[in-house]
């Protein structure tokens, strides 16, 4: 199986930090007011984490008939990311959201035999949200739509104890947010999902607390001044990509375990056959960040001699971390980025369904007077975020990428 975290998110919220840019020369690029400001798509949108107490009542009852536990720990603390989230007006948004406890439940001396085994539970949401405002600052708010539950159960000696569980369900919450800013809100508040005998499953209630970033559309000022710096932010990126294990996966295992900001897996990819990408920038800060949507069709091969293809579409956050005379130096990370993969079964490992995940993080750079040529070095990773019971994840190694900029 293949964890995946809302760490992420940060970089998002992050935004309101890097609308101040850095100081240093740039050359001079076309003035384009479009792109300093937030896109429609963009526009009113918003990201959040949450943090709280998730209560699943998992018990002896939920073994199957027969099977005892000799002591079982249920731990309650879950984050909740809304990946994107979008207000229509002052009275109506939507949102959608990844959530997951921090440690798993546990049922400890199974059977007798000193055996344990975890239940790994993971929740995606889709909800709308109606808002009724009590002053300036302060509304109540209503949550309804679905939320999709996954469960990872487990066996003993073969024989199933608990069973892998997915289905969806309606969702039902309410709860209390607190304007801190035009772009940042307080929020707090509580969902529940009904228990549901058909897979022998307890009721769940999530509380909690947490942050939502809004981006609401700038003023004349901050944009006027993003276009009068003039630093470049190349509005067209095509890249290829070589990715292969040549070198081991030193850089994958640092990142996903020395320094656990990314994702490994159990799908070690041996090399790309074909590796191509689009990106096409959406907004930008005066200097240091910018969002952009990309796409992706890659080829690739196994270590086991396996072959699948990849068809993704992305969002990207980029942030400028050195400009120079002749070059540009960025960071860029890509979360949940849809994803068609054609192959479910891997070396034997199954990946879970035909739609997954796409991420990756790169460190790269615009190089020359104009900013024309792209270089960069990338980590890429594949999987559903456990929302289908089966997940092995996808492991690419590091990729160097060539790219035109313009």
């Amino acid at each position: 199986m293949c964890h995946r975290v809302p760490i992420p998110c940060v970089l998002a919220l992050c935004l309101s930090t890097v609308v101040s840019a850095q100081q240093a020369s740039a050359p001079p690029a076309a003035a384009d007011e479009s792109r300093a400001q937030y896109p429609p798509i963009l526009a009113n949108s918003f990201v959040s984490l949450r943090v709280g107490h998730l209560g699943y009542p998992f018990s002896q009852q939920h073994l199957e008939p027969g099977h005892t536990a000799g002591d079982l720990a249920v731990p309650h603390i879950a984050a909740q990311a809304v990946l994107f989230g979008h207000h229509f007006g002052k009275y109506v948004s939507a949102q959608a959201s990844y959530m997951r406890p921090v440690k798993y439940v546990k049922y400890r001396d199974l059977d007798g035999t000193g055996a344990t085994r975890s239940v790994w539970m993971h929740f995606g949401t889709v909800t709308m949200l109606a808002r009724v405002p009590l002053g300036d600052r302060v509304s109540i708010v209503g949550e309804a739509g679905l939320g999709f539950s996954s469960r990872n159960g487990f066996e003993l000696d073969e024989v199933p104890l608990i069973r892998d569980a997915q289905f969806a369900s309606l969702l039902t919450g309410a709860g209390v947010e607190y304007r801190l800013s035009p772009s940042l809100d307080f929020v707090a508040g509580a969902f529940y999902l009904p228990a549901r005998a058909r897979d022998n499953h307890p009721r769940t209630v999530f509380s909690s607390a947490g942050v939502r970033y809004n981006l609401r559309p700038l003023s004349p000022a901050p944009v006027a001044e993003t276009v009068a710096a003039g630093y470049h932010f190349p509005k067209h990126i095509v890249q290829a990509g070589f990715a292969t294990d040549a070198f081991g996966y030193g850089a994958n295992h640092l990142f996903s375990k020395t320094i656990p900001v990314f994702w490994g897996g159990h799908v070690e990819v041996q090399r790309s056959v074909a590796s191509v990408h689009y990106q096409r920038n959406l907004f930008h800060t005066r200097k240091v960040f910018s969002i952009d949507l990309g796409a992706s069709v890659g080829r690739w091969r196994t270590r086991g001699g396996d072959d699948f293809t990849t068809v993704s579409v992305f969002p990207l956050l980029r942030f400028t971390l050195l400009r120079r005379s002749m070059a540009d130096l960025y960071f860029g990370y890509s979360l949940a980025g849809p994803t068609y993969i054609s192959t479910l079964i891997l070396d034997g490992l199954h990946t879970g369904r035909h739609f997954t995940f796409q991420d990756f993080m790169a460190l790269g750079m615009f190089v020359g007077p104009n900013r024309r040529l792209n270089l960069e070095l990338n980590l890429n990773h594949y999987s559903n975020g456990n929302i289908f019971t089966e997940n092995a994840g996808v492991k690419v190694p590091l990729a160097v990428k060539v790219g035109y900029a313009f």
